[in-house]
Formats: structure tokens, C-alpha cells, sequence
């Protein structure tokens, strides 16, 4: 309702009361003037009845909800199902255009100022969590790993002759597909252990960049987010290399924007190296549904162009779910989710370490890595891997979904690539052993419960190799004695024989 439309409410209701809903409405409208002037994520969160009103607003400025519309188009926000329609509260149009998904539709003012608005609190909150450099970015409606190729792609214009990426290894198969399905040829340099950790082989790294040439390689593809025992990357000094060769880099951070270290290393080897891009996952860091990346960079230009290589428009679902979010948490509400993600990593780590101890096992010196934790399972791998393997899977039929079982000397093969030792980062990690992450959102009660239900996992798993090995022991015990009476009895024949003839 507008100024008019209130003062002809004042002929049917009290003007003093008409004037005081007229007020509680410009506090909401205050809000979100505020928003579309500084472009920056408020500091406390909003209340739905404002945020309903803002998309309210915003999606009756999209063609497909303007009263007598008429369309004669292919495409003209025609849904089928109101409860779909609902659903994305009539944002139909999905964002961007078929040259440039950053482009403004006009079909849909309203779902292009929502693609403006998310992308300028994204940037605002990736500078809150530690990149106060970063020049730029947009949210993609795929995952990391499509979003990782797209950057790729976009660099294969630059450098025509490249045909490698220089990849220092980490077990995942999307980033590592990432580059094949680009059409590139992933370099892998094994990782080198330093006490527990894994960690980068700048050498090896240094080494192969002369071997190819750097005209030959496309980028250096790091990795800060992952799973212990292997570290972040070691990425000043990547960015270092990168610059020293003219080499794009690109980084993996697909859920590092939790982690203040993390961001720390970005910001880092920005200032002193090179860093074109860096992709995070929208679900891993803000909570919200699969489906969506954030693009980020140091280089405004750079980052157009990625945008401009997406072909046609895309959905407007990530970029909607995480506008929701960050306007329900405000910034105080993401600083203090990622405060309480770092209380509960230490909390998860003193209790992991205690549980450890109780069974001769010993959590992994791995300071390196913020989220994640790895627990040995050397008691366990003594006997076989199926006990190792076991352990996963009570775990994951007792419902806890997240932690991973690394037995040894297992083998993968992605996209005709072979990985010795595959999810251990390397061809032969010492020991087998059990991950658990503390990532955004985890609460006290989930450590307590994980804790609880991995010490009666360890118990179970415990008794029946203890009744594995006693009943080994029998049958052993058996097949001796029998070994004996049929030697004994070999010998009272000869005897027998010897006394006849």
C-alpha cells in the first residue's frame, strides 16, 4: 500500500490507527531501502513478515505476475503447478541472459535485482570471513565442481596451447573431474607427510612447471578445504610460483568460508602471488539446499568474463535460498555461526582425543587443517580391513552421516585415472583411520551423540574380532591335535610293521 492508498483507508477506520500501520510499514520499507543503498548484508537479521514483503515486491516486478499480461513467447514464466509457483515465491524467469548470466532481464526487473542484491551480499560476507581484498563475485547455479570447470573453460580462451592442470592431490572425485570434463589433462603431485599431515610438494610443483613449460599449463588448481590427515594447501607459496611463471591459479575453497584459516591463506596468496579464482559451495558455508557456488576473484574483469562463458540463463533457486538466509541470519548471526563452528571444533577435538586414548588409538597431529579431525584405527587394521570397513558401516546404520572410514591400500580408478590408497590422499598412508569435520552448524548435542554412538560402534567392533580370534585360536588348536594323532598314528604302524617283519 502506498501513501493514497492509506489516506483513502483513513475514511474507513480511525486515521489514528490507519497512521500507526502506516508507520509499522515504513520500518519494513526502512529496512529494505537500507539494502538497496549500501548493497550489504544488515547487521541483524530480518523478521519474515519483512522478507516475505521485499520478495513480495520484487516478484510482482517480473512480467510473468504483471496483472493482464500478455505473453506470446516461448518462454513467458508459464508454470503449471501453484504449489511450484509458491515454492519460488513466482520468481519464474530464473537470472541472467543467454550471453551473460550477470546480465539484467527485462522481462524480470525483479528477479534481476534479486541477482544483483545476492551477489552483493555474498561479497559482503566472503570480505566479513577474511577476504578483504576479493574484487568480485557471483553465485552459479551449479556445484563446486561444475563451477570449477567453468572457470577453466573461461581460462582455455586465454591460453590456447595450455593442455595441463597442475593439481596437488586430494581425494575427491568432483574437483578431479572438474578438469576432465574441461578437457584438460590434471598433472597430480603427491602430497609429502611431514609428521602426520599431508601436505603440498612445492618441489615437485616447481619441477613439473619447468618439465611442461608454462605456456603448456592452464592453472595450478589448489585445495584449501579437506579431509585430515591431508592440510590446505601450502597456497602462498603456489601463488608465489604462479606469478614467478605467469600461471593462473585457481582455488578449491568449497567449504573453507566457514574457516577464518582458510580465507587467511586466499587473502594471503592474493597479496603475495597470484589468485584468479577461488569457488566455494553454497550449502557446505550458508546452510541452504545443493545446487549453488560462489565464484569469487581478485580481478573484476576476470570474474565478467567467467559469468559471460555461462551459456543461456540459469535457475534462480541458489541464488534465492542464500539471499533468504543471509537476510534471516544478518551478519552478527553468520559471525556467530562461524564462532560457535570453531568452539565446536575444539570441543569435538578434546572429546575424539579422549575417546581415542580409552581404546590405545591416538588422534592425528593435523594443526594445519581447521575443520576436519582423523582418529587412528591401527587396533583395528592389526587384524583386517573388514574391520576397519565394518566400523563405517554400523556407524552410518546407527545414523551418524558424515564421519569417514579410511581403510588401507584401497584403489580407484576415476576417469581412467588410478589412485593407490584412494580417500587417504596418498599412495601409502601409515595407518588406517576414522574422519569426523566440524563444520557449520554443528551443535554440542552432535559431538555428545557421535561420541556416543562411535564408543559402542569400538566396543561391538572390538568384541567380535576378540571372538574372531578366539575361534581362530580353537580351529588352530584343533587342526594341531589332529596333525599329531595322525603323525603318532604314522608312527605305531612303522612300529607295528617293523615288529612283523
Amino acid at each position: 500500500m502506498n501513501r493514497e492508498s492509506f489516506a483513502a483507508g483513513e475514511r474507513l477506520v480511525s486515521p489514528a490507527y490507519v497512521r500507526q500501520g502506516c508507520e509499522a510499514r515504513r520500518s519494513h520499507e526502512h529496512l529494505i531501502r537500507l539494502l538497496l543503498e549500501k548493497g550489504k548484508c544488515p547487521e541483524n537479521g530480518w523478521d519474515e513478515s519483512t522478507l516475505e514483503l521485499f520478495l513480495h515486491e520484487l516478484a510482482i516486478m517480473d512480467s510473468n505476475n504483471f496483472l493482464g499480461n500478455c505473453g506470446v513467447g516461448e518462454r513467458e514464466g508459464r508454470v503449471a503447478s501453484a504449489l511450484v509457483a509458491r515454492r519460488h515465491y513466482r520468481f519464474i524467469h530464473g537470472i541472467g541472459r543467454s550471453g551473460d548470466i550477470s546480465a539484467v532481464q527485462p522481462k524480470a526487473a525483479g528477479s534481476s535485482l534479486l541477482n544483483k542484491i545476492t551477489n552483493s551480499l555474498v561479497l559482503d560476507i566472503i570480505k566479513l570471513a577474511g577476504v578483504h581484498t576479493v574484487a568480485n563475485c557471483f553465485v552459479v547455479p551449479m556445484a563446486t565442481g561444475m563451477s570449477l570447470t567453468l572457470c577453466f573453460l573461461t581460462l582455455r580462451h586465454k591460453r590456447p596451447k595450455a593442455k595441463y592442470i597442475i593439481w596437488p592431490r586430494i581425494d575427491q572425485k568432483s574437483c578431479f573431474k572438474s578438469m576432465i570434463t574441461a578437457g584438460f589433462e590434471p598433472v597430480v603431485i603427491e602430497n609429502v607427510l611431514e609428521g602426520d599431515e599431508l601436505r603440498t610438494d612445492l618441489q615437485a610443483v616447481k619441477a613439473k612447471v619447468q618439465e611442461l613449460g608454462p605456456d603448456n599449463i592452464l592453472c595450478i588448481h589448489s585445495t584449501t578445504s579437506c579431509f585430515a590427515p591431508r592440510v590446505p594447501d601450502r597456497l602462498e607459496e603456489l601463488a608465489v610460483i604462479c606469478a614467478n611463471f605467469g600461471i593462473p591459479h585457481i582455488v578449491n575453497n568449497a567449504y573453507g568460508v566457514q574457516s577464518s584459516k582458510c580465507m587467511h591463506l586466499i587473502q594471503q596468496g592474493a597479496r603475495v602471488g597470484r589468485i584468479d579464482a577461488f569457488v566455494q559451495s553454497l550449502d557446505k558455508n550458508f546452510m541452504v539446499p545443493v545446487g549453488g557456488a560462489i565464484i569469487a576473484g581478485f580481478n573484476d574483469s576476470f570474474i565478467q568474463e567467467i559469468s559471460k562463458m555461462y551459456p543461456g540463463r540459469a535457475s534462480a533457486s541458489p541464488s534465492l535460498d542464500v539471499l533468504i538466509t543471509l537476510l534471516s541470519l544478518g551478519s552478527n548471526g553468520y559471525k556467530k555461526l562461524l564462532k560457535e563452528r570453531k568452539e565446536m571444533f575444539s570441543y569435538l577435538s578434546n572429546q575424539i582425543k579422549k575417546l581415542s586414548e580409552a581404546y590405545n588409538e591416538r588422534l592425528l597431529h593435523t594443526p594445519h587443517n581447521p575443520i576436519s579431525l582423523a582418529v587412528t584405527l591401527k587396533t583395528l587394521d592389526k587384524h583386517h580391513d573388514k574391520a576397519v570397513t565394518q566400523l563405517g558401516s554400523m556407524l552410518f546404520t546407527r545414523q551418524v552421516s558424515g564421519a569417514r572410514v579410511v581403510p588401507l591400500g584401497s584403489v580407484q580408478t576415476v576417469s581412467g585415472y588410478t589412485f593407490r590408497g584412494f580417500m587417504s590422499h596418498t599412495n601409502n598412508y601409515p595407518c588406517a583411520y576414522l574422519n569426523a569435520a566440524s563444520a557449520i552448524g554443528m551443535k554440542m548435542q552432535d559431538v555428545d551423540l557421535f561420541i556416543k554412538r562411535l564408543d559402542r560402534c569400538l566396543k561391538t567392533v572390538r568384541k567380535e574380532q576378540s571372538k574372531e580370534s578366539d575361534d581362530n585360536y580353537d580351529k588352530t588348536e584343533d587342526v594341531d591335535i589332529e596333525e599329531m594323532a595322525l603323525k603318532l598314528d604314522n608312527v605305531l604302524l612303522d612300529t607295528h610293521q617293523d615288529a612283523s617283519s
